[in-house]
């Protein structure tokens, strides 16, 4: 931490400025706070100093505690690292203290930086300041006495909603709830601190001691009851995760037995969640998603991004205007192609919709809306391509049109400009085979909606240039999207690990299984739908296309199902006409459809794989391993081939692109939580009983042999065969 360190100056006032500097955010590492115990334990000794205002260099406060003190203790175990801020430097000697504080607040205060700021006497803060506890999204609660002064200062029910929100809000909305005392100008803010601190200290304005308020947390009846519903909200909205109950529970004792008292459970219960397998989880996610953009070979080598100014879209479908939507946002012109004018004016009334749907929700304010939309221009020829930096080619999965599309980019746009496609299945090989610029060939391969959700795959082929993908990787970043750098195969890296998820479904629903109740099962674990929902949701013409392209590249380990085209041919397509797995009516939850039963029981026939003829008896805890164990295994086989950079890529994929639950850390992550060496023993039990399906992956069966984590880095001969 050479960067680390607190200063003090005292001026003729009498006021002491005490300044953390602890880049890019001011965060609170360990020699912050030793050294802020320090110069308050001088302040307070020197007859010269009346009262103190603490700050933080470069325009932020402090972005909160630092959080690589978690991966230490999440690495030894040994919770004694984490530093006594609350009790010792918070009550004691700055709340406790008989010179006054005042935090002088810009750019950011979150998480312990609010907490040390709700410390003081009195906040003073410039304009859109962010202020926020966020630390219930890493699995742990507010530890430095967040949970007992914030509800003192803006009250019980919008405390409970900043903090389990993990949502900031402006220092505008803090000074109306009684969190800021005032906003001033930027300039002025160390003077007004100044002053205010000295007003504390001369009985002008009231010495206030947060953790002594009461009068806004109401009767303890009144908080009880309102503390009851938000647990059982909490058990609807984070299921699986303890920090919510933890901190309702923290707050209540605050709320019962007094401030201190809240102060002192909030410590212990603090240091226990640490050591969850939730925060490990939410912590390597957290630092996983800080390292996709760090690519061997591509961001270390001193290439700097080019700027993209202009990007074409071909395409103006759901994809193509989610992508062409994501990039408007982002500040970049887009070109948009289409066939024919019908389809050009359906695809800009797409775009025009998803950005007006941003600001209808409370998402986007009209004035960059319409900066947004002005950015947007709709061609039928290649024409305005002359120019453009990138392409991304958005159109049906159809080998012989991307060639075409690509042969002709190749002609009509400049030498440097990315040649872009956002297939999710087609080899890039094979897409730019008929031109000779393969160096600047690349996949972007998007999620939809390509404007919400927030995974890229950037897929690289043996010839793309290092120069390409760190533009990519950039674009990226500048639309708000994590890139995640692969390599080209079949499903690239996201697909392929999860293609085993909807076809160990199928091959349980054959074996007898209930569908809703594996559904109901996935839902448990932490998925938002399960496979047979997804299905429906996805639309069951995706589900055979997939399936074929699977089934193509791997025919060694599919399981071919007849159950989607019974579907189709009894008129069934899911979502899409409201009849599948699920009966979908507007204005309502879907519901399961009994009348599917008879259809499920025909592909049993057909497959006719149940033992003895009667269906399998499972635990839900086999059907949750007969499900994700073998995606784990296929995701085994993409880290052997070397398909992603490093075993954390793909847990940040899993967990933004199929919505794995983050606080089990992604799927390799929480592989190695249950262990390898079960995984390992029930795909091999599970294939001697129902076949080559579950076979363990020759990676799997080494990692188990050598006692290594699947997360160990792959070795170097590995880690080149795709990347």
């Amino acid at each position: 931490m050479a960067g680390a360190r607190i200063s003090m100056e005292v001026g003729n006032d009498g006021v002491a400025l005490i300044t953390l500097s602890n880049p890019p955010v001011n965060s609170l590492a360990i020699p912050i706070i030793n050294g802020l115990k320090e110069k308050y334990d001088e302040a307070m000794r020197r007859n010269d100093v009346k009262a103190i205002v603490i700050t933080g260099e470069n325009g932020r406060f402090s972005g909160g505690f630092d959080i690589n003190v978690f991966q230490k203790v999440h690495q030894t175990g040994d919770v004694s690292v984490l530093p006594d801020v609350s009790v010792d430097l918070l009550v004691h000697t700055i709340e406790g203290a008989g010179k006054p504080s005042v935090a002088a607040v810009q750019g950011l205060a979150l998480g312990g930086g609010l907490e040390l700021a709700m410390g003081c006497h009195a906040r003073i803060s410039a304009p859109k300041a962010q202020l926020g506890l966020p630390e219930l999204s890493l699995g742990v609660i507010p530890g430095f006495g967040g949970t007992q002064r914030l509800p003192r200062l803006v009250g019980l029910k919008t405390a409970v909603e900043i903090m389990l929100s993990s949502k900031p809000i402006t220092s505008e909305e803090g000074m109306k709830l009684g969190l800021i005392d005032a906003v001033v100008p930027p300039q002025e803010l160390l003077k007004v601190s100044r002053l205010w601190a000295l007003d504390i200290a001369e009985g002008r304005k009231p010495f206030v001691r947060a953790l002594h308020m009461s009068e806004k947390l109401g009767s303890i009846s009144e908080a009880h009851e309102f503390l009851m519903a938000a647990r059982q909200k909490a058990k609807q909205t984070a299921r699986n995760m303890p920090q919510h109950q933890a901190c309702l529970d923290v707050i209540e004792e605050g709320i019962v037995h007094g401030g201190y008292a809240g102060v002192l459970k909030e410590a212990k219960v603090f240091k226990e969640l640490v050591l969850t397998d939730t925060a490990k989880g939410l912590v390597h996610v957290f630092f996983a998603q800080r390292m996709t953009s760090k690519v061997p070979g591509v961001s270390d080598v001193g290439l700097k991004p080019r700027r993209m100014k202009k990007v074409a879209v071909i395409g103006g479908g759901l994809m193509g205007s989610g992508i062409a939507t994501a990039l408007l946002l982002g500040n970049i012109q887009v070109v948009l192609k289409e066939v024919n004018a019908e389809f050009l004016d359906r695809g800009i009334k797409s775009i025009q919709g998803n950005i007006r749907g941003l600001v209808s929700r409370g998402k986007l304010v009209k004035d960059k809306a319409e900066k947004a939309l002005s950015l947007l221009q709709g061609v039928l020829d290649y024409s305005e391509f002359k120019d453009a930096d990138m392409v991304i080619e958005a159109v049906v999965e159809n080998v012989p049109l991307k060639q075409t599309i690509f042969s002709d980019l190749e002609k009509t746009c400049p030498p440097h400009c990315i040649l872009a496609t956002n297939t999710s299945t087609i080899d890039l090989n094979v897409v730019g085979e008929k031109t000779s610029s393969q160096e600047r060939i690349i996949g972007a391969h998007f999620f939809s909606p390509a404007h919400v959700m927030p995974l890229l795959e950037i897929v690289r082929t043996n010839k793309t240039s290092a120069q390409v993908i760190l533009d990519l990787i950039s674009v990226g970043k500048t639309i708000n999207k994590v890139p995640v750098v692969v390599g080209n195969c079949t499903g690239f890296a996201v697909n392929r690990a999860f293609f085993p998820y909807s076809q160990s479904a199928h091959l349980l629903a054959n074996l007898g299984v209930d569908i809703f109740r594996i559904d109901r099962v996935i839902c448990d674990f932490g998925l938002p739908i399960g496979p047979f929902q997804l299905q429906d949701l996805a639309g069951y013409g995706v589900a055979l296309a997939v399936a074929k392209e699977f089934d193509a590249s791997f025919s060694d380990r599919t399981f071919k199902s007849p159950l989607v085209e019974l579907l189709v041919k009894n008129g069934r397509n899911g979502k899409n006409n409201g009849k599948g797995y699920y009966v979908y009516e507007k204005g309502s939850k879907p519901k399961p459809d009994f009348s599917v039963l008879p259809i499920i029981e025909e592909s049993r026939r057909v497959t006719n794989i149940m033992p003895g003829g009667k269906p399998i008896s499972v635990s839900d805890q086999d059907i949750l391993g007969m499900i994700l164990f073998p995606v784990v295994n296929e995701a085994c086989r993409v880290l052997d081939e070397g398909v992603v950079v490093r075993a954390s890529d793909l847990d940040v994929a899993s967990v933004l692109g199929m919505s794995f639950p983050s606080y089990r850390g992604g799927l390799v992550f929480w592989a190695d939580t249950v262990g390898p060496s079960h995984i390992y023993n029930c795909l091999k039990k599970w294939s001697n009983l129902y076949g080559n399906f579950f076979k363990p992956s020759r990676f799997l069966e080494e990692r188990v042999t050598k006692g290594l984590l699947l997360s160990a880095p792959a070795s170097s001969s590995a880690s080149k065969s795709r990347l």
